[in-house]
Formats: C-alpha cells, sequence, structure tokens
C-alpha cells in the first residue's frame, strides 16, 4: 500500500512538475521576446534579413581577427628575434613617412583650396577639378614615371650632368625624399577635396564680424576660418596616414621599406610567423591613428546654422596673384602633367613595339573580370547592412556596420594574410583561384558601396517600408521589392567605386593571384620592376583612365 501511494505521490508531484515547467517555459519565452523587441526599440527585423547581416560582418572580420590570433601563437622566438631589431626599425620608417607626408600634404591641400576656393584665381573653376586629378593616379603608377624622369638612368640625369651644382642637389628618388614626395604628391587631393567642400559652405557672416573687429585677413583666417576647417583637415589626414600605412606599390618600387612592405616579403619567403607578428603590430598602429581621430573629432565640433548663412567673399589676390598661380601651375605640372606626360611618351612606343596585343587585353580582362565581380559581390551584401543600420538601430546592427568596415581601415597586405591563412589551412579547394582575389577586394572596398547607398536610402522616407509591411511584406522582401528600386543610383555608384579601386588595388592582388592569373595593376609593377616601361606604362595609362570613373561622382559629393 505504501508503494502505491508513494506511487501515486510522485504521480502527482511529476505532474505538479511538468505544469510548472509548462507555465514557465512560456513566461521564459515571453521574457526573451520583450527583451529581443527591447534591443531593437519594438521593431525586430526578420531572421532573414538579420542572418544576412551576420553573415556579412563574418565575411569582413574573420580574415583580420585570424591574423590577430595567429600572430598571439606565433612563439616568443618570432617576437624577441622581431622586437631585437627589425620592428623598431620598421616603426621608425613608417611612422616617420607617415607623419612627413601627412603634414606636408595638408599643408598643400589646404592652400591650394583656399587658393582656388576663395580667391579670384585666374581659372578657379578649372583648376578646382584639375587639383583633384592626382587622385586618379595611383602612388604606384606615379612612382613608375618618377624613376623613369628621376632614376639614376632617368631623363633628369643628363640635367644633373649639364649643371654641375644641381648634382650636388639631384634627387634620390631611391630614398626616403623619394618616397616622401611620390606619395605627397598623389595623396594631397584627399585633403584638397573635403576642405574645398568646407570653404564653400563657410558663412561670410563669421567673417565681416571678425573683420569688424579690426581682424586683417590673416589673422581671421587663423583665428575664424581655420577652427572651422579642423574637422575637415582632420577628416583628410585621416586618410592620407592610413593610405601612406597601407601603400605597398610606391614603397616597394621605390626601395623603401615599411610594415607593408615586410609583411609582403616575409610571406614570400614563407615565414608566416614572423609576417603575422608584424601584422599585428601594424593593426596596432592603424588602430592608434582611429583613436586619434576619434578622440579629436570629439574636441573640435563647430557649427553654424542656415538661416542666415551667405556665401563668402571671393578675396583679391593683389600682388600676390602670380605667385599663387606659379604655386597651383607647379603643383599640377608635378602632380599630373609629368605622369601623364611620361605614360602617353612610353605607351606610344609600346604602341610600335606591339606591346598592346592579345597578351595585353588577357591582363586587362583579367582585371576587369575580377574587378566587375566583386563591385557585383559588394553592392549584393552592402544592401542588407545598410537597410539594418538605417531601419532596425540597436547596438547589434550597429556592430554587424562596424565590423563591415574592419578591411577597410587595415593594409591589403594584412586582408590578404588572413585570407592565405584561412583558405591555406582549412579551405583549400578555393587556394590559388581568382575568387579569393575578388574576396579580397570585397572586404577591403565594401564599406565604399555602403557609403553610396547609405546616402541614398538615408533620402527614402521610413514610411514607405512601414506601408508595405502593413501589406504582409516581410522585411527582406520590402528591401528588394521597394527599397532597392529607389536606392538603385546610389547602389551602382557605390559599384563604380568598389570597381575602380578594385582594379587599382596591388598587394592583395599580388599576395592571392592563382598561377599565371596576372592583372593590369601586376604587369605594371613587375614591368616596372624590371625597367621594361613601354610594356609597363599602356597598363598604367588605362589604369588611369579607367579611375576618372569616379572623379565626377567626387567633385559632385565634395
Amino acid at each position: 500500500m505504501t508503494d502505491k501511494y508513494n506511487s501515486h505521490d510522485n504521480q502527482q508531484n511529476t505532474g505538479t512538475n511538468a505544469k510548472v515547467g509548462d507555465s514557465r517555459s512560456p513566461a521564459l519565452l515571453r521574457f526573451i521576446g520583450r527583451r529581443w523587441r527591447a534591443v531593437w526599440n519594438g521593431n525586430p527585423p526578420g531572421l532573414i534579413l538579420l542572418l544576412a547581416g551576420l553573415v556579412v560582418a563574418l565575411i569582413m572580420s574573420v580574415p583580420i581577427i585570424y591574423v590577430a590570433w595567429r600572430s598571439l601563437f606565433a612563439g616568443a622566438d618570432s617576437w624577441l628575434r622581431l622586437l631585437d631589431g627589425r620592428i623598431p626599425a620598421l616603426l621608425w620608417n613608417t611612422a616617420s613617412l607617415t607623419i612627413a607626408v601627412t603634414v606636408l600634404a595638408i599643408s598643400i591641400g589646404v592652400s591650394l583650396a583656399w587658393i582656388v576656393v576663395r580667391t579670384d584665381l585666374p581659372g578657379r573653376k578649372t583648376w578646382q577639378w584639375l587639383m583633384a586629378l592626382p587622385l586618379v593616379i595611383p602612388p604606384y603608377v606615379g612612382a613608375v614615371t618618377y624613376i623613369i624622369v628621376f632614376g639614376p638612368s632617368g631623363w633628369a640625369r643628363d640635367l644633373w650632368e649639364a649643371v654641375p651644382f644641381l648634382g650636388d642637389y639631384a634627387l634620390n628618388i631611391y630614398s626616403f625624399w623619394g618616397v616622401f614626395l611620390v606619395l605627397t604628391l598623389f595623396t594631397y587631393p584627399y585633403v584638397f577635396l573635403i576642405v574645398s567642400a568646407s570653404l564653400r559652405r563657410m558663412n561670410r557672416n563669421y567673417e565681416e564680424v571678425a573683420r569688424s573687429q579690426g581682424y586683417s585677413t590673416s589673422k581671421i583666417f587663423w583665428k575664424v576660418n581655420l577652427p572651422f576647417l579642423r574637422p575637415a583637415i582632420g577628416a583628410g589626414a585621416i586618410l592620407i596616414s592610413l593610405y601612406v600605412l597601407s601603400d605597398f606599390g610606391a614603397i616597394a618600387m621605390l626601395r623603401y621599406v615599411t610594415f607593408t612592405a615586410a609583411i609582403y616579403f616575409q610571406r614570400a619567403s614563407f615565414d608566416t610567423a614572423s609576417a603575422s607578428v608584424l601584422s599585428l603590430v601594424l593593426i596596432v598602429l592603424t588602430m592608434v591613428i582611429l583613436w586619434i581621430e576619434v578622440r579629436t573629432r570629439k574636441k573640435n565640433k563647430f557649427y553654424q546654422t542656415s538661416n542666415s548663412y551667405r556665401e563668402p567673399d571671393t578675396l583679391k589676390l593683389g600682388k600676390w596673384k602670380p605667385l599663387a598661380l606659379v604655386y597651383v601651375i607647379t603643383v599640377f605640372l608635378f602632380s599630373v602633367a609629368l605622369p601623364i606626360g611620361v605614360l602617353l611618351y612610353w605607351t606610344y612606343i609600346g604602341f610600335e613595339q606591339h606591346v598592346i596585343d592579345e597578351r595585353f587585353f588577357g591582363f586587362a580582362w583579367n582585371s576587369l573580370k575580377v574587378s566587375a565581380l566583386a563591385a557585383v559581390v559588394a553592392m549584393v551584401l552592402a544592401l542588407p547592412v545598410i537597410y539594418l543600420k538605417s531601419r532596425y538601430p540597436s547596438f547589434i546592427s550597429t556592430g554587424i556596420d562596424k565590423l563591415s568596415y574592419a578591411g577597410y581601415a587595415l593594409p591589403g597586405v594584412i586582408v590578404a594574410l588572413g585570407m592565405v591563412f584561412i583558405f591555406n589551412t582549412h579551405i583549400p579547394a578555393f587556394y590559388n583561384t581568382y575568387y579569393l582575389i575578388i574576396l579580397a577586394f570585397v572586404i577591403r572596398f565594401l564599406p565604399q558601396a555602403m557609403q553610396a547607398g547609405e546616402a541614398s536610402l538615408s533620402l527614402v522616407s521610413p514610411r514607405i517600408d512601414e506601408a508595405a509591411r502593413s501589406l504582409g511584406y516581410p522585411p527582406w522582401k520590402v528591401m528588394l521589392k521597394v527599397i532597392l528600386p529607389s536606392i538603385m543610383p546610389g547602389v551602382l555608384a557605390g559599384g563604380a567605386l568598389v570597381f575602380v579601386s578594385s582594379i587599382k588595388e596591388l598587394p592583395a592582388t599580388l599576395m592571392l593571384r592563382p598561377p599565371g592569373f596576372d592583372t593590369l595593376a601586376v604587369r605594371v609593377y613587375y614591368e616596372a620592376s624590371e625597367a621594361i616601361y613601354y610594356q609597363a606604362a599602356p597598363g598604367a595609362l588605362l589604369i588611369v583612365l579607367v579611375s576618372l570613373i569616379p572623379l565626377r561622382y567626387l567633385l559632385k559629393k565634395y
């Protein structure tokens, strides 16, 4: 009887526990549901849209995380050996070059923007786009032209020999000063474009108040104009410094060793442990620069109201007009006319030598193929990220957005190294295929597609989304069926930017290309390194011409 009653009690207890468990489970699910809706401010995205965003963030960030992880387990010997001699020298070379180029490029960019936008310089409208042209010339192409002119057997050699005292001041292109000159001439437009845009939007009222207090034009510039320009100068400076940190082509051609060149050559010699250690140091350097930029931007915020906006005055140059014109023309000659002229000359010789043949068109086709596919993939992957960020703001969508920028902030050589580690070790079927090049381009340049698409999406009212959702459309279908047609021009503009950036990309292509798969950028690098300029020039000129595509977009934007 006791066993019977105990059995009956156990059955009752079990039933009671089951009921309690059943009641707790719905309560727990309701609690999780409430928390989940709270994360998304009561408007959670659908599962398909969220998974698409998470997959993009994973693809964009894994190679970088993997490189950092590999470097932490590279072994004490690798770290000690590099810390004893290699890393301090590379730190000095990289930091000194970055600081020097950034400072001079800012000086040139700000001064040119001020002269062209704010003064009565003759032909100022024409100079506004001529001064932006160096942006379409990749620095490694500029390095090729400067080697042709100022190299040991270059065109300027006869001038050095004909005029004795000039020989003492001849430029050694294979030196710090050569790299410094080339990178400065082809990066100053980053500052020029952004500062020019700020100058055009500056309110004249502030200058008039300062002038009524007895301030001279120069004092107004330092006390009134410059504080308003600091955010623009900071934005240009961060772009220049990150570019110098990531550049490989110009640095390698001019035989100057920084972190990117050292990482590439360590990888080429199959010393992956040292390459991963150097990559981590370069990642830290990049993060430091980004941190400095964020801190500076927080401290320098200036606002001007639009209800009383008046266009700035055009200042008279007076007796300084000839000097200003000489300055502008000199920068144009060295940054645009000289490199384009050299490329045209050697392209003509190459045409006479029948260099533009089936082999050349094969390289061009390879470049177009991987760049076009990268642009298409980037447009597809950018869409869920920007839609999540705009329509479903939360710390999750913000995190997805930040991770998607990981590859853009770091050098292509590190992105490529991370992909070498991952695919060579875990996914060997895709290793040594051109699909890796496409993926590297997407990781590097996806933010360009995101920025252009996001600008278009910001002009589309969220009420359109709400109306589509009220008809029963899930979020992913609203994005594809309703929003995408409205923002297609911006998406295509972003794809064009990705295409042009990809066709110029050198280190990632060098490290990831399969045997026998050469692009225009790769052939320009190798043929220029061998001093076969008539073969390098046609490809370099084609890259420059294709790069003109986004210039209209940039000039319209800035």
